[in-house]
């Protein structure tokens, strides 16, 4: 049975997260999703006592499901658990700091994601030929809803938006003379944890010349307030634009259309949030410093570089570990440096390497 004082203390963590940091009400019912979790597993405990519970929490994750399914948890699911219940007991030593002080720092710290029983699956993302396959693709000029999706794919792969905001985002918001994008709440841009940023795009002459394109069309087309991925009607065999507001189903829609245009082109199919990883990894390989780094981290909406870090620098494979191997190439400063530093990371992991490549980066920047 879940103590009743634990779910208190975890209902005033989500009433903090609706009135101070005014988080959307779907982002605040993810994080009650995943402090349940936390909360079944304390059972009757205390929560400043809790760090004697047995099973421990992350291994009690392994088979915790709430939906009765077995198994665990996709590993993604799992870590935003963790870093939910990390925020909520660093709230906790922060608001009630006397009944929470035997609650150490270095505890919650060492909470981390159980470790999975199966290899991590590569990611996937749509890579620059794939896009410019798309585009590419000859169609009938009437076909006004192929005519957007190629748009469509385009401006995803060069913003990086996430499907929810480009689903919402209207042409108002759209700027291509200075290639900046208005992600912004205010002008009805569903974003995540409705934060507020004005993005850009990357400078890819084949894309951006399709996207101007439609942009010109819809323009001249549609008010500003309509939809830049505008709905499309068809009515006795012939398209025409709407300026209806978005549905709520929208996201699906996207998804839908995306899917016929992947197979009309004869490309494997991809997800609209495969785009975001394909402009992410993208930028990142052709970042050249640690200020072009923090620039990508940013124009993702991103909090923190480490966020992007995390989720982004495993995408590309082996490519992290190739790099920081190619520096050992260099004239060593004393005979067999070289061949000692490529064998020790031949040990470490794709993720233990990324950590040292921005570790190295920020000593550069520094010295």
């Amino acid at each position: 049975m879940v103590n009743r004082q634990n779910y208190h203390y975890a209902r005033q963590y989500l009433d903090y997260l609706t009135d101070v940091t005014q988080l959307d009400q779907r982002s605040v019912d993810r994080y009650w999703f995943h402090l349940k979790h936390f909360l079944i597993w304390a059972d009757e405990m205390a929560l400043n006592r809790v760090a004697g519970v047995r099973p421990a929490f992350p291994a009690y994750l392994t088979s915790a499901r709430l939906d009765g399914a077995a198994g665990s948890h996709a590993p993604s699911t799992l870590k935003k658990i963790m870093q939910t219940v990390k925020r909520f007991l660093i709230w906790l030593k922060m608001t009630y700091a006397r009944e929470f002080r035997e609650v150490t720092t270095a505890w919650i710290d060492a909470l981390r994601p159980p470790r999975s029983v199966e290899p991590p699956a590569d990611h996937e993302f749509v890579t620059l030929a794939e896009v410019q396959q798309l585009v590419a693709m000859p169609i009938d000029e009437r076909d006004l809803a192929l005519r957007r999706d190629q748009a469509g794919a385009a401006l995803l792969f060069l913003s990086g938006m996430r499907a929810g905001a480009f689903g919402t985002l209207p042409i108002a918001a759209v700027d291509l003379s200075s290639r900046t994008l208005k992600q912004w709440p205010s002008l009805g841009v569903e974003t995540k944890n409705g934060k507020s940023a004005t993005t850009y795009l990357l400078d890819i002459p084949e894309l951006l010349s399709v996207v101007e394109t439609w942009d010109a069309f819809i323009r001249s087309q549609l008010p500003l307030t309509a939809m830049w991925y505008t709905p499309t009607m068809t009515r006795w065999g012939e398209q025409t634009l709407s300026a209806n507001a978005p549905g709520k189903n929208r996201n699906l829609a996207l998804a839908k259309r995306m899917h016929h245009l992947f197979e009309v082109a004869g490309v494997p199919y991809q997800s609209p949030h495969k785009f975001r990883h394909g402009h992410a990894v993208y930028a990142l390989q052709h970042a050249k410093t640690m200020a072009d780094y923090k620039a990508v981290s940013m124009n993702l909406m991103h909090e923190d570089i480490r966020v992007t870090d995390g989720i982004y620098a495993p995408l590309a494979g082996n490519e992290v570990q190739q790099r920081i191997a190619s520096l050992t190439n260099s004239t060593p400063a004393t005979p067999g440096v070289n061949a000692d530093l490529a064998a020790l990371i031949r040990t470490l992991s794709t993720s233990q390497i990324s950590e040292a490549l921005i570790a190295i980066a920020q000593q550069v920047a520094h010295d």
